[in-house]
């Protein structure tokens, strides 16, 4: 399934939390997008049409509530953007950050442990 940058963002506010109604979505991103509350009906129609959340009716109003987990997205995104930039091989990706100066002693750290977690289990 195919989320766009803008899609996500709506995505967001109801994997924080849900279920919402559009009036709720639109209140969370208001301060943030700059987007109009049509705009905001429109990213909801577009993701109710892909499956990616469903609407309750309540009253006069529908409720809506993500029905792909975050997890499941960014592991789809992660895999896409993984194979089309660096065929698939992580390492590639470790290297592009490093050359250009964006990982942090943190995320070494965090790197090497991650590298010696995968040592033991081998």
């Amino acid at each position: 399934m195919t989320i766009s940058e803008a899609e996500a963002v709506v995505m967001q506010v109801l994997w924080d939390r849900h279920p919402l109604a559009a009036e709720e979505v639109f209140a969370a991103l208001s301060t943030h997008s700059g987007w109009a509350e049509p705009t905001v009906k429109t990213l909801l129609n577009r993701l109710l049409n892909k499956g990616a959340i469903a609407a309750e009716k309540q009253g006069r109003r529908y409720l809506y509530s993500p029905r792909i987990e975050r997890a499941q997205w960014v592991a789809q995104q992660s895999e896409g953007l993984l194979e089309r930039l660096f065929g698939g091989r992580v390492a590639p990706l470790v290297a592009h950050f490093s050359a250009r100066g964006k990982l942090s002693a943190e995320d070494i750290a965090e790197l090497k442990r991650l590298v010696r977690e995968l040592d033991d289990e081998g």
